[in-house]
């Protein structure tokens, strides 16, 4: 039946044209971002999904500054205690030249006050050995923690190491001398004790140092897995969406022209009437 009031043709054309509109519009914006899924309306699950794995991935740069500031405090402790291995080294021998009984007074006393001045470099060491606030060798903390995981519910814990005079690891005393063969003597004992268990000490932060940064290079490669794996799930195959988006844009024209076609049926219905 041929009417002017309702053009069906027309209303179908219209219709595909509105669909295959909506698909490219779809496309372009596939193409303009590079996401197949770029929010919630495209892949509800999918877009929940890749939404809690960038907040992962979020988090873990937080991880990794923890490490990474964990690291510093340990490094700085690490240089300042090779620092007071060295000190005490040199206090060792001052200490077996001292001990010597044949010195005479002058170069004893030249020795003490050596041995005098490494002792105090300990202390001024030890309380330089700062990051962040944060002293392992003064006896300030006994231990730091960083982050391990993005929950927060794991973390790496490590024990400092007091090196003050006087204290567990340098047992040489704050007012310590050699002024004497009897104390010169009795000092070298005591420095090599100290310094055995600085260069123990030492290990221990080597070891906790190198525990960080093996877990920061696990973080950092767990950061691009995680990402990688985001892209897997919303990331548009653009070969493919290129092909997409020509063919609609044929589909488009097409149906432009269909519509237009349906249209001038209607144009057709005077040629009866002459």
């Amino acid at each position: 039946m041929l009417s002017v009031n309702t053009n069906a043709g027309a209303l179908i054309a219209l219709e595909n044209l509105n669909n295959t509109s909506a698909q490219l519009q779809q496309a372009q914006n596939v193409v303009s971002t590079g996401l197949a899924i770029g929010s919630a309306k495209d892949n509800g699950a999918i877009w929940a999904i890749a939404q809690n794995e960038r907040a992962t991935v979020a988090a873990l740069d937080s991880v990794k500054s923890s490490l990474q500031t964990g690291g510093s405090i340990i490094d700085v402790a690490n240089s300042a205690g090779t620092t007071v291995s060295n000190l005490l080294t040199e206090m060792q021998q001052k200490a077996l030249a001292a001990s010597d009984v044949s010195l005479d007074a002058n170069s004893r006393a030249a020795l003490n006050n050596d041995f005098i001045s490494l002792r105090n470099q300990i202390t001024s060491t030890v309380n330089n050995a700062d990051f962040n606030g944060v002293n392992l060798l003064d006896n300030s903390v006994t231990k730091i923690t960083s982050l391990a995981n993005a929950q927060g519910t794991s973390v790496i814990t490590t024990a400092a190491q007091n090196m003050s005079l006087g204290g567990p690891i340098v047992t040489v005393s704050a007012t310590g001398t050699i002024g004497t063969v009897t104390s010169a003597s009795n000092m070298i004992s005591t420095v090599n004790t100290s310094l055995t268990n600085v260069d123990n000490a030492l290990a221990t932060l080597g070891t906790a140092s190198g525990a960080l940064q093996t877990h920061l290079t696990f973080v950092s490669n767990l950061q691009d897995t995680l990402t990688t794996g985001i892209g897997n799930l919303v990331n548009a195959d653009l070969a493919k969406e290129s092909a997409t988006l020509q063919a609609l844009q044929t589909k488009q024209q097409l149906g432009i022209q269909a519509l237009s076609i349906a249209n001038s049926a209607s144009s057709a219905l005077l040629g009866l009437f002459r």
